[in-house]
């Protein structure tokens, strides 16, 4: 058995390999025939498998796809057929269905699922989408059941040149250096085109200048713009507009192509030198012109721009180098010529200067081209003018003795007019500067007098300014300042440094030194002042003290002898003559003061009062302060206690008896009678105004302390009551401590020259005429006790 099929599977397997081999050719062949709608595959597959076959388990795909093609952008009248699906079990009785899905499947592509034809129903473009990826399936046209699994396969969008090609980052701008050689390389630009760059030429780009020649030149496949002349120079044209071309299809006729523009723009390079506009400049200048001044300006132009333009001026030559100079200007690229130094007229009229510019960086590529710098002539006239007398010195410095005699010439300034014409010149002393008028001048010589003593202890120095003027013209005037030194002369006697106080102890011994004291002398010594010291003529054998020259120029006073006794002299004043060594020698008297003290065994003084001998022994001087003090304190003590007890026992209102004056009080109160004290204050009801004038409240502290006032005095004959009542309101609309209630003061005054007079009885106590009240006793029980009262005054009156 085995033997006979092997024949049987070696003549079945011939034809399906020559087939399986055949039919790739075929298919790849189909996208050439498309134009006719030609099918674009095959598909075998064994129907009836013999029981032998099936033994050797080979099972094989029931569809064989490779890529459909289908060209873009076709718009003819009909769907364009872009291949053909068939299975080898379609036996032809139209009982299988071809159904196809997928990307575009139904919108852009459809089947005929009876023949399998697939058609374009659309117009596609490559540059949206380039390939579509779909899957194919034969189901039975009756039961729909997959008669083989399904199967993907791909329609690819077959290219055509129907894009130019774009310069997506134009237009573009590029420099280069101007003088470049030949070849520099200035920028490359880029094109794109979307067309397919692997099917044919579509996508193939040749780039080429339209206009920009014969200037530039570009790279047809780099795109890369280079220099096509050598030197070009930015000074004859800056910037240059090229226009490129990219065109597809290798260049070809028939391509598409794009354009874009490049400004190229030469960027400067210092290759011209400076060079100034004339060769000679003429300036003028007056005389007095201030120092610093910009006297005129030159300036070299250069071609080039920037840092490439800089140039630096300087005087080269030239009789005006010391006086002038020139500095350079960065923002104008001028040179300033200045002064440096005063002019004259009168001795040099006029200058010639040499001024070179030259360029600050130099390209050293360009150094064929000559130097980089150029020269011109400066000619500078100077103007004469009007100028202010000139000192013989800038300062002047005079020296004067104290003693000098008055309108004694000190020194002398001297001025001229510069001036051709000369004018004379006056002199005067600024008065600010010498306020007290110590000196004067003369107006015409110029010689400095004196006007008052000097006296170098005062001052040393005086610093005044002469003014000089020009009489022809009165603004033209020159200061000077003069410094005049006050030299000393011996005119100060010496006298002691301070005033001296001697203390001699009682029990001092003898030659014991009392004291050391110093001299000074006001005047100024050249090597140091040197002082004689001695004892007054009369006293030159004094018993009791001696003296004593040091070596420092000081004195020392020693005791002659021990015993000395505060109880028998207190004080003794011993004379001291003081001597320079000035020419001639000035002298003085001074006097010392010693007291004899008492002192411990050690030398300390301890008592130099002669009461101290009465004082207890053993108690000092500070012990006795200290009772001092202390009696002192409880004095005081003892008066603050009197005077609280005193205040404490003062009635709550001062009343003074002397005061006559009726006072009428009218209120309104019920009390309850004559046992009842306590109701309210009947010192107040008899004197409710304050009779002194002081109504201290005893019921409250007060928070300020007040003076009293002074009492009221009796109101004389004459006396102008309107002012007084007016007085007496605004002290107690101001009194702090004036009762909280109101008062009622009553004048009975009828005013000045009245004919009736008055008709108080205010000053029936002074009146010389006799009243007589008793008929106030006839007018009833309520007067008679007003008659009693009035008769008591009367007859204590007469009393």
């Amino acid at each position: 058995m085995p033997e006979r099929l092997v024949p049987m599977l070696l003549d079945l397997w011939t034809p399906l390999m020559i087939l399986w081999i055949t039919l790739p050719p075929c298919i790849y062949a189909a996208p050439l025939d498309q134009s006719q709608g030609a099918v674009s595959g095959s598909r075998l597959e064994l129907n009836r498998l013999s029981e032998e076959q099936r033994i050797l388990n080979r099972s094989k795909r029931g569809w064989v796809w490779n890529q459909m093609f289908v060209l873009e952008e076709f718009s003819g009248p009909e769907p364009i057929l872009v291949g053909r699906l068939h299975t080898d079990l379609d036996p032809g009785s139209k009982k299988i269905k071809y159904i196809l899905s997928g990307d575009g499947a139904g919108t852009i592509f459809q089947i005929n699922d009876i023949t399998g034809d697939i058609h374009a129903i659309k117009r596609l473009d490559r540059e949206e989408k380039a390939e579509y990826t779909l899957t194919a399936q034969a189901v039975d046209w009756e039961t729909n059941k997959p008669l083989e699994p399904p199967s993907e396969f791909i329609i690819k969008v077959q290219d055509i040149n129907d894009n130019a090609p774009e310069f997506l980052n134009g237009p573009y701008h590029a420099t280069v250096p101007e003088m470049s050689i030949l070849g520099t390389s200035v920028t490359n630009v880029t094109a794109t085109d979307a067309d397919d760059p692997v099917y044919g030429n579509s996508a193939k780009l040749v780039y080429s200048i339209l206009e920009g020649q014969p200037y530039f030149s570009i790279e047809p496949e780099t795109a890369i713009i280079k220099t096509a002349l050598p030197n070009m120079d930015r000074e004859a044209k800056e910037e240059y507009v090229v226009v490129i071309q990219a065109k597809d299809m290798g260049g070809h006729s028939g391509g598409l192509s794009g354009t874009t523009t490049l400004t190229v723009t030469l960027t400067d390079v210092n290759d011209n030198p400076p060079k100034f506009a004339q060769s000679l400049y003429h300036f003028s200048v007056p005389e007095d012109v201030v120092l610093g001044t910009a006297i005129g300006r030159v300036k070299a132009n250069d071609q080039d721009i920037g840092e490439n333009a800089q140039s630096s001026y300087d005087i080269i030559d030239g009789d005006g180098t010391a006086l002038f100079e020139i500095t350079s200007d960065a923002q104008a690229q001028d040179g300033i010529i200045r002064l440096r130094k005063p002019l004259d007229f009168e001795t040099k009229k006029s200058y010639t200067l040499k001024v070179e510019a030259a360029n600050v960086h130099i390209d050293p590529r360009f150094s064929s081209r000559g130097p980089f710098k150029d020269t011109a002539t400066v000619k500078i006239v100077v103007e004469d003018a009007d100028e202010p007398p000139v000192f013989s010195s800038p300062t002047y410095l005079l020296e004067v003795h104290e003693n000098a005699a008055l309108n004694s010439v000190i020194g002398q300034v001297t001025a001229r007019d510069p001036d051709i014409t000369s004018s004379p010149i006056r002199f005067s002393i600024d008065r600010h500067t010498d306020l007290e008028r110590q000196f004067n001048i003369n107006a015409d010589d110029g010689k400095i007098t004196l006007a008052t003593p000097l006296d170098r202890e005062l001052s040393v120095w005086h610093n005044i300014t002469i003014i000089a003027t020009e009489i022809r013209n009165h603004s033209q005037i020159s200061r000077v300042p003069v410094a005049i030194k006050v030299l000393d002369v011996n005119d100060n006697a010496p006298e002691f440094a301070s005033e001296y106080e001697a203390f001699l102890c009682e029990n001092g011994k003898p030659g014991q030194v009392i004291q050391t004291v110093s001299a000074m002398d006001k005047d100024e010594p050249k090597n140091g002042h040197y002082f004689l010291y001695s004892l007054l003529p009369e006293m030159a054998n004094n018993p009791n003290f001696t003296i004593k020259k040091n070596e420092d120029n000081s004195l020392s006073i020693m005791a002659k002898h021990n015993g000395f006794n505060r109880q028998k002299q207190e004080v003794y004043l011993l004379p001291i003559v003081i001597s320079d060594s000035g020419s001639p020698p000035l002298s003085s008297t001074s006097t010392l003061t010693i007291r004899v003290c008492g002192c411990s065994t050690d030398g300390v003084v301890q008592s130099c009062n002669v009461e101290a001998y009465v004082l207890p022994i053993g108690l000092s001087m500070g012990a006795l302060i200290a009772i001092l003090a202390c009696i002192i304190l409880l004095l005081v003590i003892v008066v603050l206690f009197v005077t609280l007890r005193r205040h404490k026992n003062e009635p709550l209102i001062i009343k003074d008896d002397e005061d006559v004056r009726e006072n009428i009080i009218r209120y309104d109160d019920e009390g309850g009678g004559e046992e009842d004290t306590e109701a309210f204050d009947i010192a107040t009801l008899q004197n409710p105004d304050g009779i002194n004038g002081f109504l201290p409240r005893k019921d409250i502290k007060p928070d300020l302390q007040f003076m009293p006032r002074q009492g009221l005095a009796p109101v004389p004959n004459g006396v102008d009551v309107d002012e007084f009542i007016n007085v007496r309101l605004h002290e107690a609309d101001n009194d702090p401590t004036a009762p909280p209630y109101d008062s009622i003061q009553i004048y009975g005054y009828e005013g000045r020259g009245s004919v009736a007079g008055s008709l108080s009885s205010l000053e029936s106590t002074t009146s010389d005429s006799d009243q007589n009240f008793d008929y106030l006793s006839d007018w009833g029980p309520r007067f008679k006790r007003l008659g009693e009262l009035y008769s008591v005054g009367e007859s204590d009156k007469e009393t």
